[in-house]
């Protein structure tokens, strides 16, 4: 074990003592409440409180190393379901804690699964000291561990995803930047120079910004990343290449970027597989050019660019596109493509894991595409420009071999990666663009960010369900989407959702988590088109969603109480969201 190394061990042995401590006093603490006695429901919540500060001390050490015991520690209060195996875990740990002991009116009816939830996560933490025996630890590991420290407070722990009811989120933060400082400066130390006193720098500017913070929901997010954390990252970044310490074990994020709002963020190998065998740059041409092939359909009309219009901004602007015949509409919502290469499940219901799969599925559809596919490879083979353009995308030649159906997949999604400009006035504003958007998109950055909870489910820095700060996995929600968008007579939609494809209860209505950039200018909204503006999608969201409204969604994901965002706040939203509008290479139209 290296000396660093070493030392983080000790000191993370030593912090997480006193975390096993704060645990067993909120075991107390809970075990003492009496019926009707508010004030000991207080002393709870301020153990609770305690509690989560300590486990923020050893936060990025827990996070890295074991996934287990930290699902008890901060996992979301929903039920989790363990694809493909169709397993589920119910919800626990201290999320659920405070789900319980927040709620004023259920509290004291609690008090039975408060004790449960309670003594797990203490026996747990009892037992985090044998969780090290034989780990074998590495300088480089732990500088990795604090470096995704980082991107998980900037991105969960200043939106308050892991404490959305006590509002604790800034306190945390603060807690676990300090927390990093300690683990950093002794390495920071020993490699002393202009990159080393530049982390030491904005490691102490993040700190006074967070415990500056007037509260929760007058943080400033924005002056925060741009002012601590953005320059922290890069000049971080730099101090472990030129040490060499920088080690990638797990995430999709390209350190080699600036930051994590730098258009090169992320590496897409993570996203999808790489054809070492093609050129990517004419793979992504001749795949823009089979975006608007209309023989890849069954009657030799239709495209991916009819339901995915450039001019659009890869979407259509209907509730449901039509079918193939035009005599109809298909089930869903077309989204937009651009960014969709960024996220681990496609389609809606996430039901197909890359992107070629779901060009697979979506050819072989009735009532999109409806193509015969041997006979659309066999089209495509006989036209002596596809036969040269297949060539040279994959570097060969040869009318037999030159089109097959994986190599037509491969280009098609080839292109859909390109689909990721980050050019929008917020892109501008990260990048330096101080003027890129005014007052109210900088409001409706930080409502987004914190007091609206939009980033506890739209994660920065692509704004969908990507989960940081792995990057790994995409996230799907129950959110009680009505039919028709009425919020004032609700009737459940009747769209499953990801139910029809693994059917466990709690997939009942769950549909993935998509992009909000470009929102401003792709309406309608969901999954059934039902929100026709962005208002609309606000007020739904700032009611509880279904649940808030009435409807019985017993698994919902989203929190049923309300908001509370006033008329401006909403008009602030608003504005950010239209503030996260690509500058695309070709201006869209809108006709």
């Amino acid at each position: 074990m290296q000396a660093y190394s070493a030392a983080s061990v000790t000191r993370f042995k030593e912090d997480a003592g006193r975390f096993a401590e704060s645990v067993k006093n909120l075991k107390q603490e809970v075990s003492a409440i009496k019926t009707g006695d508010l004030s000991s429901v207080k002393r709870a919540r301020a153990a609770l409180v305690t509690c989560r500060n300590k486990y923020k001390r050893i936060e990025y050490f827990m996070e890295y190393y074991f996934e287990y015991p930290v699902n008890l520690y901060n996992r979301a209060p929903v039920y989790e379901v363990e694809e493909p195996y169709m397993e589920y875990q119910a919800p626990i740990g201290l999320q659920v804690v405070e789900d319980l002991l927040m709620d004023d009116t259920e509290v004291y009816a609690n008090l039975k699964e408060l004790a449960d939830q309670c003594e797990v996560i203490s026996t747990t933490a009892s037992d985090i000291p044998a969780t090290l025996y034989d780990l074998k630890t590495t300088d480089a590991e732990l500088l990795e561990a604090n470096r995704l420290e980082m991107v998980r407070i900037m991105t969960l722990g200043i939106t308050g995803y892991d404490a959305p009811l006590l509002k604790t989120g800034i306190a945390e933060s603060a807690t676990a930047f300090r927390a990093m400082q300690t683990n950093l400066v002794p390495v920071l130390e020993s490699h002393a120079g202009t990159e080393s006193d530049s982390v030491k720098k904005y490691l102490s500017t993040g700190i006074r910004l967070l415990e500056a913070a007037p509260s929760f929901d007058g943080f400033d997010r924005l002056a925060f990343i741009t002012g601590a954390m953005l320059p922290l990252q890069y000049h971080y970044g730099r101090f472990l290449a030129d040490n060499k310490l920088a080690v990638k074990t797990r995430s999709a994020l390209n350190y080699d970027a600036p930051h994590l709002f730098a258009a090169n963020a992320f590496d897409m190998r993570d996203f999808a597989a790489q054809d070492t065998t093609a050129q990517p740059v004419l793979l992504a041409a001749l795949g823009a050019e089979l975006f608007a092939e209309t023989r890849l359909s069954g009657n030799g009309r239709r495209s991916c660019a009819t339901c995915h219009q450039s001019g659009r901004y890869f979407t259509d602007g209907l509730e449901k596109s039509r079918d193939i015949d035009e005599t109809g509409h298909v089930t869903r919502n077309a989204p937009t493509l651009l960014y969709t290469a960024y996220q681990h499940m496609q389609f809606h219901d996430g039901r197909a894991g890359s992107l070629e799969e779901q060009i697979g599925a979506v050819l072989q559809n009735p009532r999109e595409m409806n193509a015969n596919l041997q006979q659309v490879v066999s089209l495509l083979a006989a036209d002596a420009h596809y036969q040269e353009a297949f060539g040279k995308a994959f570097n060969n030649s040869g009318k037999d071999s030159t089109v097959t159906l994986r190599k037509l997949a491969a280009a098609l999604a080839a292109y859909e990666q390109t689909l990721a400009p980050f050019s929008s006035p917020f892109d501008a504003y990260l990048a330096g663009d101080r003027n890129a958007m005014n007052t109210s998109q900088i409001a409706g950055f930080n409502l987004f960010m914190g007091k609206a909870q939009c980033g506890t489910c739209h994660f920065a820095p692509v704004f969908n369900g990507l989960l940081p700060p792995y990057y790994q996995r995409t996230e799907l929600e129950v959110l009680g989407v009505p039919q028709q968008g009425n919020v004032k007579h609700p009737r459940m939609d009747s769209d499953s959702g990801r139910y029809n494809f693994f059917a466990i209860s709690f997939n009942n209505g769950a549909f993935k988590t998509s992009t909000v950039r470009n929102s401003a200018v792709t309406a309608p909204y969901m999954h059934n088109g039902a929100f026709k503006t962005l208002k609309q999608v606000i007020d739904f969201y700032n009611k509880g969603g279904g649940a808030g409204l009435k409807l019985e969604v017993e698994n919902q994901t989203l929190s049923d109480k309300p908001i509370g965002l006033t008329r401006k706040e909403t008009d602030q939203l608003v504005s950010f969201l239209e503030a996260l509008t690509d500058k695309l290479s070709s201006p869209a139209t809108h006709p």
